[in-house]
């Protein structure tokens, strides 16, 4: 191994960050930190592309990734990889390992994948990794998988998690998706996760069911006249 590679998006929770550290002196080996040429920021609220919506020309910003635009993925990681070793191919024979796990075949194509090789899902990693001391300042006690905090398609089990012990990026979720022209999901906006989340607590309290026809409707009382307008059915 002569390479060993970290692309920062700028949106990683920052106990991830400090792990990147720990590695980095565990393994006496530097890690090479990649960052995008621009920022999530600026492409989520000032880039201006090219747009086949004619109601959208003009308007800035790409706005939130969805699953049929996960414009992030590619502008934010892959490309920056790609960009750097193109330049070392000029030079050397490139073999990119990636850390795709045994359990997760379905995203391999092509290169070389260790631990699909070695037969690792992902709780074998993590094993692996904790019995050497790496606890990633227990998000994978919280989180079943962590990636950019503020991806709106985690579901809604880790955006209640991130609410929870994580106020201050759970605020400034709220505040990036009120300004921006798309909304955070297709069935909720960050406003109407906070009133959902929030009525839950409530309930919980009360000693009420969280899930149901009684749930649903106080819910979308909750919400007003507006929540139909979510695609959701509440």
């Amino acid at each position: 191994m002569d390479i060993l590679l970290f692309v920062d998006p700028g949106l990683e929770f920052p106990q991830m960050y400090e792990h990147i550290d720990k590695l980095e002196q565990y393994l006496q080996f530097p890690i090479t930190r990649l960052k995008p040429p621009h920022t999530f920021e600026y492409l989520f609220y000032e880039y201006v592309p090219r747009r086949k919506n004619p109601a959208l020309e003009g308007v800035p910003g790409l706005s939130w990734p969805g699953p049929q635009c996960r414009w992030c993925t590619a502008r934010l990681k892959p490309r920056i990889i790609d960009r750097y070793l193109r330049e070392l191919k000029k030079e050397f024979e490139v073999v990119q390992y990636i850390g795709i796990a045994a359990d997760e075949q379905e995203r391999v194509r092509e290169f070389r994948y260790p631990l699909v090789e070695w037969k690792m899902a992902e709780a074998d990693c993590l094993a692996y990794c904790k019995a050497r001391g790496f606890d990633w300042g227990g998000l994978y006690d919280l989180f079943r998988r962590v990636s950019c905090w503020c991806c709106p398609l985690q579901p809604l089990s880790e955006l209640r998690t991130l609410r929870k012990h994580f106020p201050e990026l759970w605020e400034k979720l709220r505040y990036m998706d009120a300004h921006t022209w798309r909304q955070f999901r297709a069935d909720y906006s960050v406003e109407q996760l906070e009133q959902h989340f929030a009525l839950e607590e409530e309930r919980a309290v009360q000693g009420l069911p969280l899930k149901g026809r009684a749930f649903y409707a106080a819910l979308k009382n909750r919400l007003g006249e507006n929540a139909g307008e979510t695609g959701r059915s509440l």
